[in-house]
């Protein structure tokens, strides 16, 4: 087998046959029982299976050396899942923990825990966005969870609870689509639903009431007749009161039953007589339909996670058509359309963002030089957008030269996009946030003066970053709740995602690390299902290293929240923020258990030092890259100077000094508007303080 399995993320479907792939690509995984132990660890939802039970699960009557044999499997399951990793290397996917085996996958690498994370969320949506993460949670299904595995003691628990949870899934995208005004959407797929599960009464009273929304009277008291017949010879029952109050209602004509008349409703009924008109009228093949297309596309992008999801999905497929036409300015003005605010300065995707460069880039070439000016800052804003985190010098060229275009052509939404892109590349050094403060600042003024509502966002978001990042937290408070107040105005969810991580980040700057773990797992948990990877990955427990890093503590869940005398955050606090300097509360425990995302390196010496391998520690403090240019640069750095304190790596300290000195004036980590670790000066004087000492400042233990 190929590397492929070791360079792309794995992914788990368990919603029909159990499958792993690996961009896109199924693996190839051996006989049923090497699917069995696989199929099984997903049942274990990352936890810790003993080997003994394992053995039990496989087998009615374990052979002699099943317990090797369950070994050979794991194995060969490991070099299937991690082809490239060295003989020796612990595995990071299928770990081995105490008595026995977890499969550790990213939370979203499952289909059966989207399934459930798009189902519960769509339940806190309102319907225009719930209605499209219902669609998509029922896409995930292949067939029955755990298809082959349906006579397995193990898994007729999980089966079984996964297939009521997609029956409520179906009854709740029927009921969404009423609400939206959309009967006639809903009927086929409830005649189907009941024609597999007949005794399901809430399913008849949506077919009944879909049906008499369209002015069939006598089908919807048909359907309860039905409805009627089955429950009495299938389950010996008459209706339940729901659906004999509907019969009646019907009989009454009751105006109660009518669709709703607000104007969620109306707009839907008008959607979707548009988009029918849209159909018959413009031919399939059109280069305007696909235009259009991505209009809908950039718009269904800041409608929330599933819309986001779903966006980032459908852009490529967009730009993959458009590039079949063998036009590049149509190509140019498919790509360039996709023109919405970013604000996270990690790729989602990194390996869609590389296509889409390099689309832009033969579009770019392909264009002639003397015309399409407009059409070429868009391609290069885009380039600038999606290079984020290089350290190549494109994006910032990229990101200069829309920037000129879009000022000479006077295009207020054109200056927007060229602005967004300039602030993606505004990291090339530590210290910038003042920089990035001015973006914002005429993002602020350009989008209100010309109802650029999105950007409008953007603006305050960057300037809520960039004044964290200089301690003026009443601007920034001010800037939040700008964002709160446009969000809700205009229905754009996502925004305020990142002023409930910057309220956490509130309480973790002005010393209550207990409240502040509390709001960042609320926080975290916002998270789920918004269709931001890039953000979601590794955030948490980077915050919650941080945390308590910055106040030099171990609490657990569910502790009382009391804090040591350092908390307050004061000057006269030690490197790790509690205590007088030099004082040694011990290690900070964390969790390598968790998913770390990009930010694993950064933990690991962490982890080390909390069990004593000082050594270890100290040669993976040496081999960490250098942080990408992005929102956490100087948070990193950080926590790199903290580590090389504790181990007393004079090297690792002039090199963090050398990159913190231009962001002296700044909070560390208050940029990316989600964490803290204090003062960049309290670093810094740690670090002069430690490099004039004659020796190791913290004695080997």
């Amino acid at each position: 087998m190929s590397g492929e399995a070791s360079r792309g993320r794995v992914a788990f479907g368990v919603l029909g046959p159990t499958v792993a792939k690996s961009d896109g690509r199924a693996l190839a995984l051996k006989g049923p029982r090497h699917r069995a132990v696989l199929a099984r660890l997903v049942v274990a939802r990352r936890r810790v299976v003993p080997v003994t039970h394992l053995v039990g699960d496989l087998w009615t009557d374990p052979p002699p050396g099943a317990v090797g044999a369950v070994q050979t499997f794991v194995a060969a399951l490991r070099r299937v899942l991690e082809p490239d990793r060295p003989s020796r290397a612990p595995a990071r996917l299928l770990v081995t923990d105490g008595p026995g085996y977890a499969l550790r996958p990213e939370p979203d690498a499952v289909d059966a825990w989207c399934f459930e994370t798009a189902v519960g969320a769509a339940a806190r949506l309102p319907a225009p966005q719930a209605l499209p993460r219902l669609e998509e949670a029922l896409a995930l299904w292949r067939g029955p969870a755990y298809a082959e595995f349906e006579e397995e003691d193990w898994a007729r628990g999980e089966r079984s609870r996964l297939a009521e949870l997609r029956l409520q899934a179906v009854e709740q995208r029927a009921r969404t689509q009423l609400d939206l005004g959309l009967a006639a959407e809903a009927v086929p797929d409830l005649d189907v639903h009941l024609t597999a599960h007949p005794w399901r009464e809430d399913a008849w009273r949506l077919l009944a009431l879909a049906l008499y929304r369209q002015d069939r009277q006598g089908d919807a008291l048909g359907v309860l007749r039905r409805a009627r017949a089955v429950l009495a010879d299938q389950l010996g029952v008459d209706p339940g009161p729901r659906l004999r109050r509907l019969e009646a209602d019907i009989l009454a004509q009751d105006p109660g039953l009518d669709p709703p008349a607000g104007p969620t409703a109306t707009a839907a009924r008008l959607w979707t007589r548009t988009a029918a008109a849209y159909d018959r009228t413009v031919a399939a093949g059109a280069r305007a339909r696909l235009e259009t297309t991505v209009s809908l596309i950039r718009n269904l992008a800041v409608t929330g996670g599933g819309g986001l999801a779903a966006a980032r999905q459908h852009r490529m497929e967009a730009i993959a058509a458009a590039e079949e036409f063998g036009d590049p300015d149509v190509t140019a003005r498919v790509i360039g359309a996709y023109d919405v605010p970013a604000i996270w300065t990690r790729n989602d995707d990194p390996e869609q963002a590389r296509r889409i460069v390099d689309a832009a880039e033969r579009a770019l070439t392909a264009l002639p030089g003397d015309a399409h000016e407009a059409a070429r800052c868009r391609l290069l804003a885009t380039i600038a957008l999606e290079t984020r985190g290089s350290r190549a010098p494109r994006g910032p060229q990229a990101a200069r030269e829309a920037e000129e275009i879009a000022r000479r052509l006077d295009d207020p939404a054109l200056l927007a996009f060229a602005l967004n892109g300039a602030f993606m590349q505004s990291f090339t050094r530590a210290g910038l946030a003042p920089r990035r403060d001015e973006i914002g600042a005429e993002l602020v003024e350009l989008a209100a003066r010309h109802d650029l509502v999105t950007y409008e966002v953007l603006g305050h978001l960057i300037r809520l970053q960039a004044r964290g990042a200089l301690a003026d937290f009443a601007a920034a408070d001010r800037h939040a709740a700008a964002v709160d107040r446009l969000a809700e105005r205009h229905e754009l969810p996502l925004a305020s995602v990142f002023t409930q991580w910057y309220r956490a980040l509130r309480l973790a700057a002005s010393g209550q690390p207990a409240g502040a773990e509390t709001a960042y797992r609320d926080a975290a948990a916002r998270l789920d299902g918004a269709g931001m990877p890039g953000l979601e990955r590794g955030l948490l427990p980077l915050a919650l290293l941080c945390l308590r890093v910055r106040h030099r503590r171990t609490w657990s869940d569910t502790d009382s929240g009391e804090t040591g005398p350092g908390a307050t955050g004061r000057g006269d606090t030690g490197p790790w923020g509690t205590g007088p300097r030099g004082s040694d509360p011990g290690p900070v425990e964390i969790d390598l258990g968790a998913d770390w995302g990009p930010y694993r390196p950064w933990a690991t010496p962490f982890a080390l030092l909390a069990s004593g391998r000082r050594a270890e520690a100290r040669a993976a403090l040496r081999a960490l890259p250098e942080p990408p240019r992005d929102l956490m640069y100087e948070a990193c750095c950080c926590l790199e100077a903290v580590v090389a304190l504790e181990v007393g790596d004079r090297d690792v300290l002039e090199r963090a000094r050398a990159r913190l000195l231009p962001a002296a004036g700044e909070l560390a980590g208050a940029g990316s508007g989600l964490i803290t670790l204090g003062p960049v000066e309290d670093h810094l004087a740690d670090i002069t303080t430690a490099l004039r000492a004659p020796t190791s400042p913290v004695p080997p233990r």
